[in-house]
């Protein structure tokens, strides 16, 4: 665990007791991409940190990470697994939106739909693959 680096104000005398403040670094994220994604492409990737799934796309040019709870990317790839239809009867938060006249798949979670990862078809289906074949399981298991 990093130590701290404690900061008060200079208005606050030497040796006074004051309210400090200090900040820690953002955690480092690892981001997975499909064992079926050729080394340096980019893909559809992974990633997750304690409370969250993030889901990038390394070519997006808007740069955008979408961030999803454990469940709701668990629910998305249970989708996939089943064919598209949505398991147990819940809806999925995550829309994928295909367009169909120029091969652009965008991945927007329904909570922000402000945030949209873009990536093309082929991309995604690898990404499915990897879905289908259990390469992403481990994001959402349940401990």
């Amino acid at each position: 665990m990093q130590t701290p680096h404690w900061q008060k104000s200079s208005y606050c005398g030497e040796g006074e007791s004051c309210l400090h403040v200090a900040a820690t670094a953002p955690p480092v994220i690892n981001w997975q991409k499909s064992s079926l994604c050729g080394t340096g492409d980019s893909c559809v990737h992974v990633a997750t940190t304690a409370r969250s799934i993030h889901i990038t796309e390394s070519a997006d040019p808007s740069g955008a990470i979408l961030t999803t709870a454990p469940d709701t990317f668990l629910t998305l790839i249970q989708a996939i697994k089943a064919g598209g239809q949505v398991t147990g009867g819940r809806p999925t938060d995550i829309e994928v939106l295909v367009a169909g006249d120029d091969d652009t798949v965008r991945i927007r979670a329904t909570a922000t739909p402000d945030t949209t990862v873009t990536t093309d078809r082929r991309k995604w289906d690898t990404f499915v693959l990897g879905v289908l074949a259990g390469e992403f399981d481990h994001f959402a298991a349940r401990p």
